[in-house]
């Protein structure tokens, strides 16, 4: 239980680093990402970005598991 928060903290801290070098390589505004404006603050759900990550990483230790 421990390791895997350690693992889903970590996977956050690295993704909100990479997040803007994400934005200017266009995550986060690809079909089916969320943006909309709600109570003053601007909220983002990148739902398609979050599918393409993952399956970039399920390959990955797909190729890197052989």
């Amino acid at each position: 239980m421990i390791r895997w928060f350690a693992v889903v903290f970590f996977a956050l801290v690295l993704l909100s680093g990479l997040t803007p070098w994400l934005h200017k390589l266009g995550f986060g505004r690809l079909p089916g990402d969320l943006r909309f404006r709600l109570f003053g603050r601007d909220w983002d759900i990148p739902l398609a970005s979050t599918v393409l990550l993952s399956l970039a990483a399920s390959v990955l230790v797909r190729v890197l598991s052989r």
